[in-house]
C-alpha cells in the first residue's frame, strides 16, 4: 500500500515537472521565432543623384562705397553768411553751398586792385621813356616788379575770396547740414556729406589662394540687408597689388549701377564671385550628407539580394530595398544642395531623411515616392 502510494507521488511529480518543461521549451522557441523573423522596414525619405550645370563661386562679405564720396570741409576761417543748400536734396557740379562773410577781403581786393592801377600806369609810362633814355634800364624794371608785384596781390585775394564760397566738387547728393547762418567755422569744420549714389563700389577680401581665379570683368552677385528678397550684381574693376600681411588676403574691388539709388554706402553685403565656365556635376540635398570627424557619407539605396544571389521579394512581389553605406567627397554647398565629388555616381538613390535609423544593411522603406533603386 505504501509503495503503491509513492509511484501515485512519484508520477504526479513527473507530470508536473514535464508540463513545466513543455512550458519553458514552447517559450524558447516563441523567443527564437521572434528573433528570427525579418525585421520590419524602415521609413525614410529618398532622393537622386542629378547631374547638373554648376557655376563655382567665391563666397566673401564686403561693404558698399560712394563712387566718389567726401565730407565737405571749410578751408579758410569765417562766419556763415549764407546757406545755399537743402539738407538731402541732389546738387550739380560746382553748385554753391555756403557763402561765408567775405567783407575784409572784398576791401583788400579793392586796394590791391587799385595799386595794380596805378602800376599798370607807372609801367606803361616806364616803357615809353625807357625807349626814349629818359629814364635807367634798372628804374623800368623795379617798374616791372611792381606791376608783378600787384598782380600777384590781386590774384592772392581773390583766390582767399573764392574760398569763402563753398562749391560742390561734383554732383551728388548731400546730406544733412551741420552749420546754421552765424555760425563762425574754424578751418577743417564739416559742413556735410556729400556722396555721388549713380554707381557704388563693393570692397571685399578673399584668400590669397584664389587670386589665379579673379580678372577684372567677372560678375559679381550679392544681397543686402535692406533688400533680403532682392539680388544686385556688378563686375570686379579692380584687384589690389598686394596682399595683406596680417591676414594673407587680398583686396578686391567691385563696381555696380545704383540707378534707383536704392543702395547707400556702408552697407554690408553678402557677396559671390561668379567665376567663369560651368562643369557638370552630381549634386544630392545636404541633408542627406552625415557629417562625422571620419568623413561625410551617404546611404546608397539599392535593391536587396539574397544568398543566392537573386533580388529579394516581399509578400507584394515588390523587391526589398537596403542601404549601403558609402563616404563620399563633398564639394560647395548652395541653396540646400551640395556637390559630390567622388564616391556617387549620378541616377543612385540616397536616404535624404532617416539617417538615424539606419545602419548599414537596414532593410528600408521609401516613404516620400515610389521605389526606383539604382542597379548595383
Amino acid at each position: 500500500m505504501l509503495l503503491r502510494r509513492m509511484l501515485i507521488m512519484l508520477g504526479a511529480v513527473l507530470v508536473v515537472v514535464l508540463a513545466l518543461a513543455a512550458y519553458k521549451g514552447f517559450t524558447i522557441y516563441q523567443q527564437v521565432q521572434m528573433f528570427s523573423a525579418p525585421q520590419p522596414a524602415i521609413s525614410i525619405d529618398a532622393a537622386t543623384a542629378e547631374p547638373q550645370p554648376w557655376q563655382s563661386r567665391l563666397p566673401a562679405i564686403g561693404s558698399l562705397k560712394a563712387f566718389q564720396g567726401i565730407d565737405l570741409t571749410v578751408e579758410v576761417a569765417g562766419t556763415v553768411q549764407q546757406v545755399l543748400f537743402k539738407s538731402g536734396e541732389q546738387v550739380s557740379l560746382q553748385q554753391p553751398l555756403i557763402q561765408m562773410d567775405s567783407d575784409v577781403e572784398q576791401a583788400s581786393l579793392a586796394t590791391a586792385q587799385a595799386e595794380l592801377g596805378l602800376a599798370k600806369v607807372e609801367y606803361e609810362r616806364g616803357r615809353s621813356l625807357v625807349n626814349r633814355q629818359s629814364i635807367s634800364k634798372s628804374e623800368f624794371d623795379r617798374l616791372s616788379a611792381n606791376l608783378q608785384k600787384a598782380n600777384a596781390s590781386v590774384a592772392q585775394l581773390q583766390a582767399q575770396l573764392a574760398k569763402k564760397r563753398i562749391l560742390a566738387p561734383f554732383a551728388g547728393t548731400i546730406g544733412i547740414r551741420q552749420v546754421d547762418v552765424g555760425d563762425y567755422l574754424a578751418s577743417g569744420t564739416t559742413i556735410a556729406t556729400l556722396q555721388d549714389l549713380s554707381k557704388l563700389f563693393v570692397d571685399f577680401y578673399l584668400p590669397e589662394q584664389t587670386v589665379p581665379q579673379l580678372a577684372i570683368g567677372e560678375r559679381v552677385r550679392f544681397s543686402v540687408a535692406a533688400y533680403p528678397l532682392e539680388v544686385f550684381e556688378g563686375e570686379i574693376a579692380a584687384i589690389n597689388p598686394k596682399v595683406e600681411d596680417t591676414t594673407r588676403n587680398v583686396q578686391v574691388r567691385a563696381m555696380l549701377a545704383n540707378p534707383d539709388s536704392k543702395l547707400l554706402p556702408g552697407m554690408f553685403a553678402n557677396l559671390e564671385v561668379l567665376l567663369p565656365g560651368e562643369q557638370t556635376v552630381v549634386v544630392v540635398p545636404e541633408t542627406a550628407i552625415t557629417y562625422t570627424l571620419y568623413g561625410n557619407s551617404v546611404y546608397v539605396i539599392g535593391e536587396k539580394k539574397g544568398q543566392d544571389g537573386q533580388v529579394a521579394k516581399d509578400d507584394a512581389g515588390q523587391a526589398e530595398l537596403s542601404v549601403e553605406r558609402r563616404f563620399v567627397e563633398t564639394g560647395e554647398r548652395r541653396d540646400g544642395q551640395v556637390v559630390i565629388r567622388k564616391g556617387l555616381q549620378a541616377g543612385e538613390q540616397v536616404v535624404s531623411a532617416g539617417q538615424l535609423k539606419l545602419d548599414n544593411g537596414a532593410h528600408v522603406r521609401i516613404a516620400n515616392a515610389p521605389a526606383t533603386p539604382s542597379a548595383e
